[in-house]
């Protein structure tokens, strides 16, 4: 299939003739720049092998990963590829044309990884913007647009970016995507849930391939496969580098650790088994470093403007509890003993002026009736713990961006959420989704504020809520860090909408919390 990327073309020129490049055919032997070539067989290879776009991510000062998978029928097991090894030429350049190239390679997509390709690009300038391609056998993928970090020395004046969350398939369109990939953005941070594992409900809006939830390596490949087919999630990833980290729904709703959600619940397969698939194809399908044993979290640093601390907060936590005595215990762990002496050490020795967290779900209490075991209010001594640790002014400027509440929440957050005198240490952006909830019209809007408004009042913590479908752009200075809530009319129909800014919130450099909103 053919994707007709919604990007602007001044950045984006599909290719055409691939020139001078040389023919790259299945199987290979030898070696070249560090990977197979040698001789090749002269064996047809299938047409349309760039179905699901590329994409690039976890940038360095020196580098970017670049992504892209062969499948010709992404919606079939093995992506329509034959059983054998593909190798396949990519090429970064300064322009667009690739009139002026600096790094050109082959890699090998092999079957055992779906033929996905990862290239961790090296010996790339800081702070600037490339172009990248992929080539097989003539046939060229679309152009994709990378940007790599400051220089760990460096002073950078500013920072834009974007953060995403929950975008399932079945409840709308990625249309929020159009105008991210007009902002000229350093990176997006993906916050979790990629792709559902759910059956759709009756209101859905499209389906997914398959009779029921994915289980196996396959089924989750699929399931990533056909989320890429949809051209503005593909030109969104084709428009800036991605920083992505995991949460529930990428593997099983609500799963903690070693558990899911209900293990008394009989499913097809061993749970350790369907979750090792799932994290298997993740890590297959997103531009991403994985660190020993395919761990997630890890820590990113622009200059010395901004460091940005990538949580996972599924892979270690201890089972969700079911009271609020048990919540407080103090051994419960979201992170993990390790991934939580990490993240201190990382926060007290960043040296940045802002400090940023890549974070699942939402930091802040909710004090009353509706407690979410699930977030961090199930993990309470930790989150004091760490809260705590920022009171002690120990890191500058921290700032918690969080996903999959499907609505927006902006918060202070303070080590005692139930004594308005705690001093506030931070502030916290919990993004709305790209789709998940579907549609926020009118009647969806007061049935949310009839429920949430009267947790909003009793939690003065709380400065803003909305439950309309879209993303928050940040712009961040060494002064302050602006942050827009983008919302879009409507995720119904995959045609032109439009998206517009709901509200702005400002935080001051030397002053935790949020220090304005603005609707």
């Amino acid at each position: 299939m053919s994707l007709s990327f919604p990007v602007p073309r001044r950045r984006f020129l599909a290719a055409g003739s691939v020139g001078l490049l040389a023919p790259v055919l299945l199987g290979a032997d030898g070696r070249t720049s560090g990977v197979p070539t040698g001789r090749f067989r002269r064996r047809s290879v299938p047409g349309g092998m760039f179905t699901l776009g590329v994409a690039s991510g976890d940038p360095l000062p020196d580098g970017v990963v670049l992504w892209t998978r062969l499948a010709p029928r992404p919606l079939e097991p093995g992506g329509g590829m034959p059983d054998e090894p593909v190798a396949v030429r990519w090429e970064i350049a300064h322009d667009e044309r690739f009139r002026r190239s600096v790094r050109s390679g082959v890699r090998v997509a092999r079957p055992a990884a779906a033929h996905t390709v990862h290239v961790d690009v090296r010996g790339l300038r800081p702070a600037a913007t490339y172009y990248y391609r992929f080539v097989v056998a003539g046939q060229v993928s679309a152009v994709g647009r990378t940007r790599t970090a400051p220089a760990a020395g460096s002073s950078p004046a500013s920072l834009r970016f974007a953060t995403a969350s929950c975008q399932n398939w079945q409840d709308g369109f990625y249309t929020a995507y159009r105008s991210m990939a007009d902002a000229e953005l350093d990176f997006v941070a993906f916050l979790g849930d990629y792709v559902y594992e759910a059956v759709g409900g009756p209101t859905r809006l499209r389906d997914h391939v398959g009779a029921g939830q994915p289980y196996t390596l396959d089924e989750y490949r699929i399931r990533h496969a056909q989320y890429r087919t949809d051209p503005d999630l593909a030109g969104m990833h084709a428009a800036a580098p991605w920083i992505v980290s995991i949460d529930d729904h990428d593997v099983d709703d609500n799963w903690a650790g070693e558990w899911p959600a209900d293990p008394a619940l009989v499913e097809p397969v061993p749970f350790a088994a369907r979750k090792a698939a799932a994290l298997r194809a993740y890590a297959e399908h997103l531009p991403m470093r994985t660190g020993p044993g395919g761990r997630m979290y890890r820590r990113l640093g622009f200059g010395d403007l901004a460091t940005l601390h990538v949580l996972d907060t599924r892979s270690y936590r201890s089972m969700q509890p079911r009271s609020l005595r048990a919540a407080s215990q103090p051994a419960r762990t979201m992170t993990g003993a390790e991934q939580e002496r990490w993240l201190v050490r990382g926060l007290a020795g960043s040296g940045a002026r802002w400090n940023l967290l890549a974070n699942q779900v939402m930091m802040a209490a909710t004090e009353g009736s509706r407690r979410n075991f699930d977030a961090w209010d199930g993990y309470r001594a930790q989150r004091r713990r760490l809260l705590e640790f920022l009171a002690t002014g120990a890191v500058a400027n921290p700032v918690v961006l969080t996903g999959d509440q499907h609505a927006t929440w902006v918060s202070d957050l303070r080590p005692d959420f139930g004594d308005v005198s705690s001093p506030v240490v931070a502030a916290e952006f919990v993004g709305t989704s790209i789709t998940s909830g579907g549609d926020a019209d009118p009647a969806a809007i007061a049935e949310f504020h009839r429920e949430h408004d009267p947790e909003f009042a009793r939690n003065p913590h709380f400065a803003y809520c909305d439950n309309r479908r879209g993303y928050l752009l940040g712009e961040l200075t060494r002064s302050e860090l602006r942050v827009r809530l983008q919302v879009v009319d409507t995720v119904r129909s995959p045609a032109a909408t439009t998206t517009r800014t709901a509200a702005t919130f400002v935080v001051s450099d030397g002053r935790p919390g949020v220090a304005a909103t603005e609707s």
